[in-house]
């Protein structure tokens, strides 16, 4: 794939880059190396004075910065400056919360006494130079949310971001420079999927994390797995959405909708699998179909668009074939079908779809449906629910609506995924861990598990 910005909205190749040779990754390697050496001994205020200046400066390039993300991969122009905004506060809540998190911590006196020390802590150290291998899709927040605690702990990163985003991968890095920041602290490489497996080797990258595909993740996992390195992935999802009778209905179809298609529906964490209990389910389609179909299909850079253009014309195509295949095991189209996909629009774009009667044989229960496709499901009982829900080979988030307490219980009990939302729509924040089970990875991102993944967690003895 080349390094490229194609402009989603008309598929106009905007700029391209040549990916970096193996002199110019050398230097890079070496410059984050020897920075490290030096970064890692600085202090928490001097850290978080980099940091925050780096918000600072991210917040006034706000409408720009929106205006290139949309450009590069189409999200939404209004979504877009959310985001910005949204990686800023990040950046801002590291920066004060930090050396909180990442104090000495001072086992029970008892267990001391009986290790025959005179004290004993456990301190977090930074690893090293980390590699992060990043997605288009949230170009700018999947790389702050590793980037923020990365840099707060005293590591120091090397960015390889989707060839899809190359302005934003270089912008990232051009952001913690002018910060202040020391070149060697955050570095983008402008290199191949095929030249990853080659830097991850080098024993100066201590570690990695990746968000992006399954395959992706099996192809770092299984490198890092080698070089005995450690690894935190956020793969694919499909999330389940689970409405019980209790659950206020209207509320409940209003931010299904929105939990569907945002980012145009390619999201890891955005709801796809519908499962309504059967006592509400025509009511809860009804009004979840009506709010799919009320969404405008536009130019990702006016204010009233809903819904973008999918990201590049393989991604479309890939939907394409999946909706093809659950039309043709017996799915009934409530809404939307690709035959609508584009009048008169130039781009790469998909209408809002509703597909009812999913069975298992369908690849669309088994794969990730990474646009504005939903499928709905009906339970007869909150353990078919959790069945249902449970069938994926997925496990990043859910959401569960109901009013009852009891059921809460029993969700949060039995439902395999690494968040449950619960009234309310799957939602990252820089205070809560984030990450999924199953094929949706392992580790988690933010809040104060996630800067200490990548830290050398130190037991320090000391005799009497």
């Amino acid at each position: 794939m080349p390094i490229a910005t194609v402009n989603p909205a008309n598929g106009e190749t905007l700029k391209t880059y040549e990916a970096m040779g193996a002199e110019e990754i050398e230097r890079r390697l070496q410059l984050a190396e020897a920075t490290f050496r030096t970064y890692r001994t600085t202090g928490f205020v001097d850290r978080a004075r980099l940091l925050l200046q780096a918000a600072t400066l991210l917040e006034e390039d706000q409408q720009d910065v929106a205006r290139m993300m949309t450009t590069e991969m189409g999200k939404p122009i209004k979504q877009a400056r959310a985001e910005v905004a949204k990686c800023a506060k990040a950046m801002r809540w590291y920066a004060d919360r930090a050396e909180e998190l990442l104090a000495d911590e001072e086992p029970p006196d008892a267990d001391v006494k009986d290790s025959g020390a005179s004290r004993v802590r456990v301190r977090y150290r930074p690893l090293g130079p980390i590699l992060a291998v990043m997605p288009w899709n949230f170009p700018l927040w999947q790389v702050i949310r590793f980037a923020a605690p990365a840099l707060m702990a005293g590591n120091v990163g090397l960015l390889k971001h989707a060839s899809n985003v190359p302005q934003t991968a270089l912008y990232l890095e051009d952001l913690f420079h002018r910060a202040g920041y020391t070149e060697g602290c955050f570095q983008t490489l402008l290199i191949g999927s095929g030249q990853v497996d080659e830097v991850l080797r080098d024993e100066r990258v201590k570690a990695a994390t990746l968000t992006g595909s399954e395959p992706a993740g099996r192809a770092v996992a299984s490198t890092a797995g080698e070089m005995i390195k450690k690894t935190v992935l956020e793969l694919g999802g499909s999330d389940p959405y689970v409405v019980m009778p209790s659950a206020d209905l209207d509320r409940a179809a209003q931010v299904a909708v929105t939990a569907r298609v945002q980012n145009t529906g390619q999201s890891c964490i955005a709801a796809k699998r519908f499962i309504v209990h059967t006592e509400v389910y025509d009511a809860f389609a009804e009004r979840f179909v009506a709010g799919m179909k009320a969404l405008t299909v536009g130019d990702p850079m006016l204010d009233d668009t809903d819904v973008g253009p999918l990201s590049s014309e393989q991604g479309r195509t890939d939907l394409e074939e999946l909706v093809d295949d659950a039309k043709r095991a017996g799915a009934t189209v409530l809404c939307g079908g690709h035959e609508l996909r584009r009048p008169e629009l130039p781009g790469w774009y998909y209408p809002p779809t509703v597909l009812a009667d999913i069975t298992r044989e369908m690849r669309i229960h088994r794969e990730e449906a990474f646009g504005p496709v939903a499928t709905l499901y009906r339970a007869g009982d909150l353990d078919e629910a959790v069945l249902i829900a449970n069938d994926s080979l997925f496990g990043l988030s859910s959401n569960v609506w109901t009013r009852d307490e009891g059921e809460v219980d029993r969700f949060v009990r039995d439902l395999e995924a690494g968040s449950v939302y619960v009234n309310g729509m799957t939602a990252s924040h820089p205070a809560f861990p984030f990450g999924g089970v199953k094929r949706s990875g392992y580790g988690r991102e933010l809040s104060g598990h996630g800067i200490r993944e990548f830290c050398n967690i130190t037991t320090v003895w000391q005799g009497a």
